[in-house]
């Protein structure tokens, strides 16, 4: 009876197994048809974000299909042979998004390949003229050295940031050329071939990413940098009304996503500096010259960072509540208001400033603004009386907020005076520059309308001279 009792359980086990497959069976298309819609919809939603992603792939893809042509065209594949693969391995490990890293990378791996090769050929002659038993030997030691060499290398700060890529190429292609020469007759061929083959990837990579559509690396630092700076700005824009509110313990409902994006500020450190190591390799283009100082807006970053950990411990004191007098408690959201507004005004014209690279002098007066305001507000603190625990308790919780207020002012000091600096070096039009210029097109324009098309003379009183 027991044994009857298990193989009944045995065989709906079993039933109950096949059923499950069978139902997963069953709904594999379905399910596969959700997952190729959901990556379909990551893939549009990634293109929108960037379109410049799209151009980027598709560039890859010519530069790809051209050096094909080497493999694939018998002339071509006549002068390479099986080397012409290593114009394609090229093209996959140069091409990069930026077109610094892509021109970083191209002469990184070409002026390795070069010296790498012609030291390799000459390890192994000098290894050849020590005879046959002692030659692996001398080639072992050549390899060890300048592995080793090359590796310590790669600890200094200077090289890692600008040269690690070449100085791994350099270990790869000295160990190949001065190995290969061992077993192979034809060194000199092999190492001409090989160098020759990375050179025309490289002049591909390099060619594609600067003409079609190029994504230069400074541009994008100098948005990034705009970007964190408005930031800052929208956090201080709704200071005051956010201290309000969670000082009287109303709740809101708005979206504060837009209140908290300074926090993404705090970790563009190595972007930032990956990007200007990438734009120090780019050429000339546009408003950005030869040996722009890159430096500079490094500083400007990181002066940003500075006021953005200020504005972190700021945020904190958001979720405090405390009831102050109603006179002081009204005044005391008044200028907080007033200083968050004003040095978020000085911040976004610093922002529109670097965008535009056009002088930031119109953020002067807002910065003075911050400054009277922070006056008054120090002088709220010192002349109110405090008398009870719970004003005592008031105080305690503004005090604090009044000096990290203070900061972010002083912060935003120091960013428009790296802002200015960057301004000078470079050398940003002025405002009234453009202002003149307007000015000259509009009489200019005026001028012409009071001129008769048929007889050339005035039809009216003539426009006044331009004033420059």
């Amino acid at each position: 009876m027991e044994s009857l009792e298990v193989g009944v359980v045995a065989s709906q086990e079993r039933a109950g197994a096949l059923a499950r497959a069978w139902r997963r069976l069953i709904g594999l298309p379905k399910n596969l048809t959700a997952k190729v819609v959901e990556v379909a919809k990551k893939a549009m939603k990634l293109g929108r974000d960037d379109p410049r992603r799209v151009t980027h792939s598709l560039k890859v893809g010519l530069a790809l299909s051209l050096v094909s042509l080497f493999y694939y065209l018998q002339p071509l594949y006549s002068g390479f042979g099986v080397n012409a693969m290593w114009a394609v391995m090229t093209v996959v490990v140069v091409f990069e998004f930026h077109v610094g890293a892509t021109i970083s990378k191209g002469l990184n791996r070409g002026l390795a390949t070069l010296l790498a090769g012609v030291l390799g050929v000459g390890a192994h002659h000098l290894a050849s003229l020590s005879g046959k038993t002692c030659e692996p030997l001398m080639l072992g030691f050549f390899v060890f050295l300048q592995a080793a060499g090359a590796t310590f290398m790669r600890f200094f700060p200077r090289i890692k940031a600008k040269y690690d890529y070449g100085m791994l190429i350099f270990i790869l292609t000295f160990a190949l050329v001065s190995v290969s020469g061992f077993r192979e007759d034809e060194i000199l061929g092999f190492a001409h071939q090989r160098l020759s083959t990375v050179f025309i990837g490289s002049s591909v990579c390099l060619i594609v990413s600067v003409i079609v559509c190029p994504v230069w690396a400074g541009e994008d630092l100098h948005h990034l940098i705009a970007l964190n700076m408005e930031k800052l700005a929208n956090f201080l824009e709704g200071f005051g009304d956010e201290y309000l509110r969670e000082s009287e313990g109303s709740d809101s409902n708005q979206d504060k996503l837009l209140f908290r994006e300074y926090k993404s500020v705090l970790e563009t450190k190595s972007k930032e500096e990956s990007l200007a190591n990438f734009a120090s390799w780019e050429p000339c283009h546009g408003r950005f010259r030869f040996r722009h100082p890159w430096k500079q807006c490094l500083k400007i970053g990181a002066s940003i960072r500075q006021c953005a950990y200020r504005i972190e411990a700021l945020d904190g004191y958001l979720s405090t509540k405390f009831h102050a007098p109603p006179q002081v408690q009204t005044r005391l959201q008044e200028l907080f208001t007033e200083m968050g507004m004003e040095a978020a005004r000085a911040l976004k014209q610093l922002s529109s400033s670097l965008k535009t690279m056009t002088a930031p002098s119109s953020a002067t007066p807002h910065l003075e603004n911050t400054r009277t305001a922070a006056k008054a507000l120090k002088s709220l603190l010192e002349t109110t009386s405090w008398e009870d625990a719970t004003n005592l308790l008031a105080v305690v919780h503004a005090a604090p907020i009044t000096s990290l207020l203070i900061d972010v002012i002083d912060c935003t000091d120091k960013i428009a005076e790296s802002v200015n600096e960057l301004a000078s070096l470079v050398g940003f039009e002025t405002a009234e520059k453009h202002l003149k210029c307007d000015d000259v097109v509009l009489t200019v324009t005026s001028l012409e309308a009071t001129v008769s098309p048929e007889n050339g003379t005035s039809l009216g009183r003539p426009a006044p001279a331009p004033v420059l």
